[in-house]
């Protein structure tokens, strides 16, 4: 259960590190945030794409630390 639950997670956080935009692209740019803001960042959408990255990555954490704790028990 941890187990699929871990690979479910971690292919989220793959697709979230991936809709980060990098030089001028990504997400923000395709709902139209890039036009006024060249700083990256600096728009609604990609505040709220971080924050949802950043529980991704720890939910990720916790199940690995999770699964090796069952791996070193069983």
């Amino acid at each position: 259960m941890v187990l699929g639950f871990h690979i479910i997670v971690s292919m989220g956080l793959i697709l979230l590190v991936l809709l980060h935009s990098g030089r001028g692209g990504g997400l923000s740019d395709m709902f139209g945030g890039g036009l006024g803001a060249s700083a990256a960042g600096s728009t609604v959408v990609e505040k709220n794409l971080d924050r949802i990255t950043v529980v991704a990555a720890l939910i990720f954490v916790f199940t690995s630390v999770g699964l090796a704790l069952l791996l070193n028990n069983g």
